[in-house]
């Protein structure tokens, strides 16, 4: 009635080798201490010591440089002015009031300028 199987018998060293890394395997599973988690920190972007208020010689890099930037966006001229991107934002209507840069796209979050001799090229 209950048939039960011979049991196995291992195919030689290979048989053998494989039985033994299987157990070793289900020792390292099975409870036993397993080494814990460690937690990266997370990568952390570096402070920048960005200007709030414009000084009389970065309003002028600014005049002078910007309207010559292919793609002017408040958060390039940010990086590349080292001020904050509201002042940015303000200096940008204000270049653009004046005609040196023009609109390509507004939107809410982001406003996408290019020097104003673009359309000459």
């Amino acid at each position: 009635q209950g048939a039960t199987m011979p049991p196995k018998v291992p195919q030689g060293k290979e048989g053998k080798n494989a039985a033994a890394a299987k157990a070793q395997k289900a020792g390292k599973e099975g409870g036993g201490k397993a080494k814990k988690k460690k937690w990266s920190k997370g990568k952390q972007k570096e402070k920048l010591n960005a200007a709030v208020f414009f000084d009389k010689n970065l309003y002028e890099k600014l005049k002078k440089d910007v309207p010559n930037y292919k793609l002017i966006t408040p958060s390039v001229i940010s990086e590349r002015m080292k001020c904050n991107t509201s002042m940015a934002r303000r200096a940008l209507k204000d270049l653009e009031l004046k005609g040196m840069i023009k609109p390509i796209m507004k939107h809410s979050a982001q406003v996408i300028y290019t020097r104003a001799l673009a359309g000459a090229e």
